[in-house]
């Protein structure tokens, strides 16, 4: 199942500045070698998301993840969050994301630290699921699923391919009131954020969806503190983000993100952590 954005999400990381070139340029300038890389190492580097391994740590512990779990990482990007949990926890996980470049760079990355045997990716739409029903023991997502159009597919999906009892676990960018309209068609055009899901309006989808909410966070505060970290950071590989995709897409980029990131300061944007179990 696609729908009208897709191929604008899959250009976004196509051309995002962290990127498995960017990573691996990253661990050779400090002298990391490549043929001896762990995951101790790498986590360092490939953590996409807001928080790095404290939020994927945070999250687990929320839903109680363990070794003989079976999880299924939603929008899994190159695999960092995925990777961490198999190395950390000892469970399987299983990355499901329809962008190619992320996916490939998903395997290369994992094999590279050789936890292939636990950690596995396919390539496919969140709102239709390449899986049977009742697959995993629980499914997580972290700040990517603000790029799904059809929040209560999505969230339907997930309760279909988990275990009764199972968890969902998630993080999300949430919109706090109403956004104008030239806001909304900012966020589309340059973030590709089809539509953004309120603290409230995620939890009755789950709901809805036939499971209980465990706990329901609201972490708008302690990400616009984070994001104006991330800013920087970007701007840190101005030199590699221009060497790779030119100075338009790097100025462009800040743009965009700078205008993001006054969405948290001035309360429009926030986020929040949720935890359901299906019934």
């Amino acid at each position: 199942m696609s729908h009208p954005g897709q191929d604008a999400v899959i250009q976004y990381y196509d051309t995002h500045p962290i990127n498995e070139e960017q990573i691996l340029h990253k661990l050779g300038s400090r002298g990391v070698p490549l043929d001896t890389l762990t995951e101790d190492v790498l986590k360092e580097y490939d953590q996409d998301h807001y928080g790095g391994v404290e939020a994927v740590d945070a999250l687990a512990a929320k839903a109680g993840i363990e070794s003989r779990h079976h999880v299924l990482d939603v929008c899994s990007g190159m695999g960092g969050p995925a990777r961490y949990l198999a190395h950390r926890y000892g469970c399987r996980v299983t990355g499901l994301d329809f962008t190619e470049s992320r996916y490939r760079s998903a395997i290369a990355l994992t094999r590279l630290v050789r936890l292939d045997s636990r950690v596995d990716f396919r390539m496919g739409n969140a709102l239709d699921m390449p899986f049977g029903n009742a697959s995993f023991d629980g499914a997580i997502g972290q700040e990517a699923w603000a790029h799904v159009p059809d929040k209560h597919r999505l969230i339907g999906e997930c309760s279909r391919v988990v275990k009764p009892g199972g968890f969902i676990a998630f993080t999300d960018i949430l919109r706090r009131g109403a956004l104008d309209a030239s806001t909304e068609a900012r966020l589309e055009r340059e973030m590709t954020f089809a539509s953004l899901e309120t603290l409230d309006g995620y939890s009755g989808l789950l709901r809805g969806s036939g499971c209980t909410v465990v706990s329901c966070e609201d972490l708008s505060e302690h990400w616009a503190r984070i994001l104006v970290q991330r800013l920087e950071m970007y701007r840190s590989l101005e030199d590699e983000t221009i060497a790779r995709f030119g100075e338009a897409h790097y100025r462009a980029w800040d743009d965009t993100y700078s205008f993001f990131v006054g969405l948290f300061a001035a309360g429009k944007l926030g986020g929040g952590r949720f935890v359901a179990r299906r019934d």
